[in-house]
């Protein structure tokens, strides 16, 4: 066995997501082609360790798997040999191992992700804020750090990757406030159980017709911080090419108006799944072609972050999530 041919793994990329995500799918068109290839290949390595996780088919129909440790053991062995340039036996992350030697990518970064899907197979829930901000990292603050050093961020740039993994955080944010009642169905509540307190939700209960209003005050918390986190990362795109920035900023603002909706629509939120239209999205297009113009007089990469948490920066040690020898 060995690891198909690079244009193969980017053909079978590329139809990974313009089946999973349409928003990612737009955004990636304004990519020079190289950066745009290299994209799609970490994106199809994230949604096929999503899809075996969860027990989904490109994103859809989160549903309880019985075999969560052997799914999560097929993850980290598929990867593992990615990482050391060996065929997995999957394209997705044949594909992985190909732009992390291409770019740089540290190995800690998607061994991060990993142990984010490991907290889920663990039936994993927030006690509080950090503790829900630190599991944002893992799924999606990790996956912002790798997107950065994809476009030619170098990956000790540590100030530059917090502002990335911020971005990373708001996306995730804002897909927790969308997904409220998907999550609940299917077991899992990544609210903050001192928020949940708060509110006198109890436990188990969360979208139940009579919390609904106290579950909508909590929703619209999550935005407004999805709202800083996407801030802070504007604050990076000085870093970027033009292209690069332009899809950054494109998709900023395709995720941010999803927490915005979720946030407006009140308790009525999650009557109907929140999405963006193609021309809400085409809309985003053209303003981040704007916004990537000025983006190096109107943003400073040494801007504070006051208030914001921050991504452990690669140390084991310093992350409660990574578990010990």
């Amino acid at each position: 066995m060995s690891v198909p041919p690079r244009p193969v793994l980017v053909a079978a990329a590329r139809d990974s997501i313009a089946k999973g995500s349409k928003s990612f799918a737009m955004a990636s068109r304004l990519f020079d082609r190289e950066t745009r290839e290299r994209a799609w290949l970490l994106y199809a390595w994230c949604r096929a360790c999503d899809d075996l996780a969860d027990g989904q088919e490109h994103g859809h129909a989160l549903s309880v798997v019985a075999d969560p440790a052997a799914r999560l053991a097929e993850i980290h062995e598929r990867t593992e040999a990615a990482l050391a340039g060996q065929p997995s036996g999957l394209a997705a992350f044949d594909g992985l191992g190909v732009v992390v030697a291409e770019c740089g990518i540290p190995h800690h970064l998607p061994r991060d992700l990993i142990a984010g899907f490991a907290l889920d197979a663990d039936g994993f829930s927030p006690r509080d804020e950090g503790e829900l901000l630190q599991y944002c990292y893992h799924v999606a603050g990790a996956v912002g750090c790798m997107m950065a050093v994809v476009m030619g961020v170098d990956p000790r740039d540590e100030a530059v990757l917090d502002r990335a993994c911020d971005l990373g955080l708001a996306f995730q944010l804002a897909n927790i406030a969308r997904d409220l009642d998907e999550d609940d169905a299917g077991g899992r509540c990544y609210l903050p159980a001192d928020w949940l307190a708060e509110m006198d939700v109890p436990p188990g209960e969360t979208m139940r017709p009579p919390y609904r209003a106290s579950i909508a005050v909590l929703a619209r918390r999550l935005a407004d911080r999805a709202a800083a986190y996407e801030e802070s990362a504007r604050h990076g795109t000085p870093a970027l090419s033009f292209r690069s920035a332009w899809a950054v900023l494109a998709a900023a603002g395709i995720y941010g108006d999803i927490a915005r909706t979720v946030a407006a629509r009140g308790r009525r939120a999650w009557d109907s799944r929140v999405v963006t239209s193609k021309g809400e999205k085409l809309g985003w297009v053209a303003k981040a072609a704007g916004q990537a113009a000025r983006r190096k007089r109107s943003w400073h990469g040494d801007a504070p972050r006051t208030g914001l948490w921050t991504r452990p920066r690669g140390r084991p040690e310093a992350d409660p999530f990574i578990p010990r020898g």
